[in-house]
This record gives structure tokens, C-alpha cells and sequence, in this order.
């Protein structure tokens, strides 16, 4: 396959790079410290939901300055109408923004508000609610998180138990939901929550609903993970009473709701060019004076055909991203592609941090410090790596999906 660019695709991706030099405040730096996200789009050091909200004055302006930027582009929701902040930009030119920012090291703003819930609003909501939600977030204002999870309803999202029962023009929701990424800095959720008890199958029974966090009833805690960040957070409805006016879709038919936003997922391009990006560090830093005291005393017997796999893996997941994204370029909506790329860019999420570990041997356990090597960047990738196969869907249910609705395999 050629995926060289058109000339107007040079020509935007030109565009695009001029804009961030001109554009991308000065202040705004990486914050060395920040853990919060597990997203692949994350630039490491930068999280806007936290970063519009942080104590720092400097990382606090300019995060509402970068947004303020890109707001004035519609490159917050690139892809929506012009009509709601957006840029109605082609399936390729998104691509292409969002390569070139990952590229940069420059952070995008409004993720799941802009990339999941937007396009669900714009598919199933109604006028009242696609004029309350899609304009703040396309400015920048409203930011969003999923409430889908819940204790023993994970990766079987059909089993929520989180009850929602109506009464007059409100919903009364009881219950709990958990790993709730960047819950805890979020404006708004939109959740599932089970409106029959008696459906069969239980999807059947599940609504989808738009709720305020400041709406009295629901307390939002942050769960603190592995590397002592605080990436989500459990959330907990005690009598809340939601509007019916926020439920998206019809009562009962939430799940093809829910399975349409989660069908909007970007095409991978983040976490290739973060892994392009690291292992690039990588090569670079074993043929270097300083990576030369740090290396595991014979790390090169089979290291070096490891990092070959993986520049070949990368170049795969690029690949697989590229041919998703083409297929939204034609018209059709990506089915179990999107499990493809989530199953192939987890495990060589994983693949890659053990790799830096058989290279960097014992130095590869230094959090940070000078003796840490690339300070510290694939000891922060291994712990990251750790919820890979199941962040965003466990890799057992991707293969699931991959042989069902890919090669057409008989589910028993």
C-alpha cells in the first residue's frame, strides 16, 4: 500500500505544522511529574483535563490558551460540523492533525468529549441536547469522562447493576461505577445504567444517560494506581435524579447506543507515534557515550533483534492505522478493526517496555534521578504497559470480537 500523501494532504499536513510553531504557548512545558493519563494520545508530561485545572498559574493559562488556539481552527472536534466548533475535516486530515500533533509533543484537548461522545450525540442526540454539549466542548469548556465500568462489570459491560429507575420527568440512579479515567477532573459523565431488571438478554435493558457531576447525589473519589497517579476514579449515585431530558436514545436501548461511541475511537495514530518515538530514543541512546555505562553487560545478545521486532511491529501498527482510517476515508464505518488495532498496539505496548528492560537491565528500574536512563522513560512505560491488555477492553474479548465479526467464526 502507498500512503504517501496527496498534494493536498502535504499541503495541510504543512499547515498543520506551521500552526503549532506559531500557536503552542511558550509557558506551556511538560510537567515532569504528571502521571495522571494511561490514553495513548497522552504526550507524556501533559494533561489538559488536569492541566486547566492545576494550581500552577503558567500550566493553567496555557492550557486555556492551546485550547483557545484550536478552538479558533475547530481542531478541538475536527471532524464535527462547522455549525458546533468544528472543522468538518475529512476522516484524512484528522489523521493527519492529530499525527502532526503527537509528532510535536503538543497535548490534544477535550478527548472523550470531543471524539467519543460527539459523534454519539451527533448520531443519536437530540437538537435541545447536540446545542447544550457539542458547543462547550468544541471551545474547550465542558470536558466529559465514561462511566461504563462497574465491579464485576468490566469486560462483561452487559452485567451493570447500576439502577436508574424513572419517576415523572427524572431518572432516581443508585449505584456504582468504576475506573472512570480522569473522572475526578470531568464536568460532566455519560453513563450506562439499567432501566429493566427483567430483560433478556440484559443489554436490552440498559439506557444511556447524560449526568452533571455537580448534581447532588454523586460523589466522585480518585483510585491512585501503580505509579502513585491517580488516572480515573470511582464514581457513586445515591438517589440522583438525572433529567429524562438527558437520556440519549430511547429507555432500553442504551447499549447500541454505547456501542456506536465506542465504534468512534480514533484510528491508533497516538500510541504508534508514541512507541515510533521511543524506541527511536532507544537505538539513539545504546550508541551514545552515556548509554554505553548503562547498559546491561551483554545486553546486545538478542536485544538487538528485539529492537528490530519492534521497529517492525511499530511500522505494522502504523499500518493497521493508516488502513483503519482509510476505510472512514471511503465511507464505511471500521468494525472489528478497531479490536485489531487495540489488540496488536497493547501487546506491543508491553513488548516494547521489556525490551528497554532487557537492554537497560537493573538501570531500568530507576523511576527517576541521573542514573536513570532516558530518565526514566521506559520504567514509566513498563508500569503504564501493565493495564494495557485490558484498558479499553481486555485482550481476551478483543480476540473474541476479531474472530466473530473478522473472520466470521461460529461464537461456540
Amino acid at each position: 500500500m502507498n500512503w504517501a500523501d496527496s498534494p493536498e494532504q502535504a499541503a495541510f499536513r504543512a499547515r498543520v505544522r506551521e500552526f503549532i510553531r506559531d500557536n503552542f504557548p511558550a509557558s506551556y512545558n511538560p510537567d515532569p511529574e504528571a502521571e495522571q493519563s494511561l490514553e495513548p494520545e497522552d504526550v507524556r508530561g501533559y494533561n489538559w483535563p488536569v492541566d486547566r485545572l492545576c494550581a500552577d498559574p503558567d500550566r493553567r493559562e496555557g492550557a486555556r490558551r492551546w485550547a483557545e488556539a484550536l478552538a479558533e481552527r475547530g481542531w478541538i472536534a475536527p471532524h464535527w460540523p462547522t455549525e458546533y466548533g468544528g472543522a468538518a475535516l475529512s476522516a484524512m486530515e484528522e489523521f493527519i492533525l492529530h499525527e502532526e500533533m503527537m509528532r510535536a509533543r503538543v497535548p490534544t484537548v477535550n478527548g472523550i468529549g470531543a471524539f467519543l461522545l460527539g459523534p454519539t450525540l451527533l448520531a443519536h442526540g437530540t437538537q435541545a441536547q447536540k446545542a447544550e454539549h457539542l458547543p462547550p466542548i468544541a471551545r474547550g469548556e465542558r470536558t466529559w469522562a465514561q462511566g461504563f465500568s462497574e465491579p464485576g462489570a468490566g469486560s462483561d459491560l452487559a452485567g451493570l447493576r447500576t439502577r436508574a429507575v424513572r419517576d415523572g420527568e427524572h431518572y432516581v440512579v443508585n449505584g456504582q461505577k468504576v475506573w472512570t479515567s480522569l473522572g475526578h477532573v470531568a464536568d460532566w459523565l455519560f453513563v450506562l445504567v439499567r432501566t429493566d431488571l427483567t430483560a433478556d438478554p440484559k443489554h436490552r435493558g440498559i439506557t444511556f444517560l447524560l449526568v452533571d457531576v455537580a448534581t447532588p447525589g454523586v460523589t466522585v473519589r480518585p483510585i491512585n494506581d501503580i505509579r502513585g497517579a491517580d488516572p480515573f476514579a470511582e464514581v457513586f449515585f445515591d438517589d440522583a435524579r438525572i433529567p429524562v431530558a438527558n437520556r440519549v436514545g430511547q429507555e432500553n436501548r442504551g447499549w447500541y447506543v454505547a456501542m456506536d461511541a465506542l465504534s468512534f475511537e480514533r484510528a491508533g495514530i497516538g500510541a504508534t507515534i508514541k512507541f515510533e518515538q521511543a524506541l527511536a530514543r532507544l537505538v539513539e541512546y545504546v550508541g551514545s557515550a552515556e548509554g554505553a555505562s548503562r547498559l546491561r553487560e551483554g545486553w546486545d545478545r538478542g536485544a538487538r533483534q528485539e529492537i528490530a521486532r519492534r521497529y517492525t511491529e511499530v511500522r505494522v501498527l502504523y499500518n493497521i492505522a493508516r488502513y483503519t482510517v482509510s476505510k472512514q476515508a471511503a465511507g464505511a464505518v471500521p468494525g472489528y478493526e478497531a479490536s485489531v488495532n487495540q489488540l496488536f498496539s497493547a501487546e506491543l505496548h508491553q513488548r516494547l517496555a521489556r525490551t528497554g528492560a532487557q537492554v537497560f537491565g537493573q538501570h531500568g528500574l530507576l523511576w527517576k534521578g541521573p542514573d536513570a536512563p532516558l530518565d526514566g522513560a521506559f520504567t514509566h512505560l513498563r508500569l503504564d504497559s501493565v493495564a494495557a491488555t485490558f484498558l479499553g477492553g481486555a485482550s481476551e474479548i478483543q480476540r473474541n470480537v476479531i474472530a466473530t465479526r473478522g473472520l466470521g467464526l461460529p461464537r461456540s
